[in-house]
């Protein structure tokens, strides 16, 4: 014989079905923040082209390798490399040049440790160029606004993905150095003066902080407004 259950019953047990069915694992996802987009960078060559002088390096070449070691600093470059021609230009014009270079760099505050000259077949071309570069990196700006859809049509609550976007690529045009994006930088010097001067104070038994500014201070206005 058939039992049969009250409405209410029924009604009571498809409730309680429905709370014990697991949420679908996409719509957790859609919560989690987008990574559509990264800021990311690139490594690219960044090269001058000095042309070969017997006498040196000329008052032209020595402004703009002084720009270029200023770029270098700036962007945190690591090594320098000449390439000297061989096989085209005088070879003592070309010495004297990649020797001038080189030396002028160190003036400019470049490690000689950072510097190496490698020669490069120059192919007989008596007008081949003393080449100085190094890798440097550059923010990969990502084009938004490609694949827009109706968010207003969607039933799944999906991440879209142009989400994100906008701040990425704003990020990567306005940082300083995209090298940032790929590796830390590296540490500075530690500042010993200062280490024996709280060392001292601490073994004294002194305050061993910084002095208060008087600037720094808050007071909290009593005003009526």
């Amino acid at each position: 014989m058939t039992r049969r259950f009250p409405l209410s019953a029924l009604i009571l047990l498809a409730g309680l079905s429905a709370c014990a069915t697991p949420v679908p694992d996409r719509v957790v996802e859609a919560r989690t923040p987008t990574e559509h987009y990264k800021a990311t960078a690139e490594a690219r060559p960044e090269e001058i082209r000095l042309a070969v002088h017997a006498q040196g390096l000329s008052t032209t070449q020595a402004t703009a390798l002084a720009q270029f070691a200023a770029t270098w600093a700036n962007a945190e470059g690591g090594q320098i490399t000449l390439w000297s021609p061989v096989g085209g230009p005088d070879a003592q014009a070309a010495f004297r040049t990649g020797e001038g270079a080189r030396t002028f760099l160190i003036a400019q505050g470049v490690p000689a440790d950072r510097i190496a000259i490698q020669g490069y077949d120059a192919q007989g071309d008596v007008q081949a160029s003393l080449r100085v570069g190094y890798m440097r990196y550059e923010a990969v700006v990502p084009k938004c606004g490609q694949a827009w859809q109706n968010i207003s049509h969607s039933r799944s609550n999906d991440v879209q993905q142009n989400f994100g976007c906008a701040v990425t690529a704003n990020l990567a045009a306005q940082i300083a150095n995209p090298a940032d994006l790929v590796r830390p930088r590296e540490m500075g010097p530690a500042d010993a003066s200062r280490r024996l001067t709280v060392l001292e104070k601490y073994r004294k038994g002194e305050v061993v902080s910084s002095a208060k500014d008087a600037q720094a201070q808050g007071v909290i206005s009593n005003a009526i407004k």
